[in-house]
């Protein structure tokens, strides 16, 4: 094997590490806003974003619903507007489909179709269907190779009403 073909495999193999690790940024940053949420200790949605993050809602529907918003602090201040304490949802929980995750050195880009279950606290409930555009960098301050948000882009494609059964706890 010449140091030209190692050189390749190791490319190719710290690729994938990067594409898992995006996974593992989007699959936390969805579970974290799911509820109701137990996230482990040591887990937020700001340490999901590179400090100069983007999160923008585009299309007809979320580009006037959301808007763009610039910075870490900004991001997470809106995102906490749906999530408990306050009284916006009873029930959330997200779904990605049709993954396509590219590596280009310390670029990645990811999309996804996700599909949003909601039951809010009025008794309302819907499913939404968007489509996600995430551009990642890699963090400069984790030793384990984590990949942070840099530009969240999310396109609502449709919404449908539904209704959710209450959640029956389990009792002893």
């Amino acid at each position: 094997m010449t140091q030209t073909n190692i050189d390749a495999l190791l490319t190719r193999v710290a690729a994938l590490e990067a594409q898992n690790e995006v996974r593992k940024t989007i699959a936390r940053y969805m579970a974290l806003c799911d509820v109701p949420c137990a996230p482990l200790d040591g887990e937020s949605l700001a340490a999901l974003f590179t400090d100069d993050a983007v999160w923008e809602g585009i299309g007809p529907h979320y580009a006037r619903k959301f808007g763009r918003l610039q910075g870490r602090a900004a991001i997470v201040e809106m995102l906490q507007r749906y999530l408990p304490p306050t009284p916006h949802f009873a029930s959330n929980v997200h779904f990605l489909t049709s993954e396509h995750i590219e590596v280009m050195g310390d670029v990645a880009k990811g999309r996804w179709i996700m599909l949003q279950a909601s039951g809010y606290v009025d008794t309302k409930a819907e499913l939404i269907a968007a489509r996600l555009e995430i551009d990642f960098a890699p963090s400069p301050h984790d030793e384990n190779n984590a990949w942070l948000i840099r530009h969240f882009r999310t396109e609502r494609l449709f919404d449908a009403p539904w209704h959710v059964n209450p959640r029956k706890e389990a009792h002893a």
